[in-house]
């Protein structure tokens, strides 16, 4: 009896882990960057470590706010369900050494851009020495009003959290959201990185757009969404 636990046992462990993989993800890839609608970054095909690409380098200018930089992709309209994107991040040659190469992905984007919901990375904190900053390795920000700022000020540790990144590297992202929750998955994980129970915006249908912030290199790549 004993011999056959341990076999069910060992049988079990051999089993691959339970992935949060809708099926009916659908691929919808990526436009050419002249397809894409811009607001203070630049966009560029490229090959990026074996992967073709969408690059996405911030160039807005040195006052801009930290939120105000993607490119959108045309008719991804979206409300609930989940987007999946590899994506990598880091830093400009030139930028400040306190930037993190953030990336993240945008979602129900208002046709006037002036309302969304957004998850994003900060690389260079994944495996950051000081525990501090690697609990900032993963973000969520609402805009209008509701910045990383004032988030991590009002309610210290609730929309942001660690996840081991590494600068420049391919990162498998997917989002999950329903109603007024989102849930933030990285690298196939069957737990969430960071969950918000409280979208700030109204529920709306919108866009999807890729996100940088300041200083940013990023590389998008193999965009699916299921709704």
């Amino acid at each position: 009896m004993k011999l056959l636990c341990l076999c069910g046992l060992a049988v079990l462990l051999l089993l691959p882990a339970k992935q949060p993989l809708d099926q009916s993800f659908q691929e919808i890839g990526l436009p050419a960057p002249d397809k894409l609608e811009v607001q203070n970054v630049k966009a560029e095909s490229v090959t990026y470590l074996g992967r073709d690409a969408v690059r996405i380098t911030d160039a807005g200018p040195a006052n801009l706010d930290d939120a105000s930089r993607f490119a959108i992709v045309p008719g991804a309209g979206f409300e609930d369900g989940g987007i999946e994107v590899s994506l990598s991040g880091d830093t400009a040659p030139d930028a400040p050494r306190e930037l993190r190469g953030f990336v993240g992905i945008s979602f129900r984007v208002s046709k006037d851009r002036s309302h969304f919901e957004c998850f994003y990375l900060r690389p260079k904190n994944g495996r950051s020495e000081d525990q501090l900053q690697r609990n900032h390795s993963v973000q969520y920000i609402s805009v209008p009003g509701f910045p990383w700022q004032k988030l991590r000020a009002e309610s210290p540790g609730k929309y942001e959290s660690y996840v081991d990144l590494v600068p420049g590297q391919w990162t498998q992202v997917r989002i999950q959201v329903s109603g007024t929750s989102a849930r933030l998955y990285i690298n196939g994980a069957e737990q969430p990185s960071l969950i918000v129970n409280d979208l700030k915006q109204p529920i709306a249908k919108g866009a999807i757009a890729l996100w940088v912030g300041p200083g940013t290199i990023a590389h998008f790549s193999g965009l699916k969404v299921s709704q």
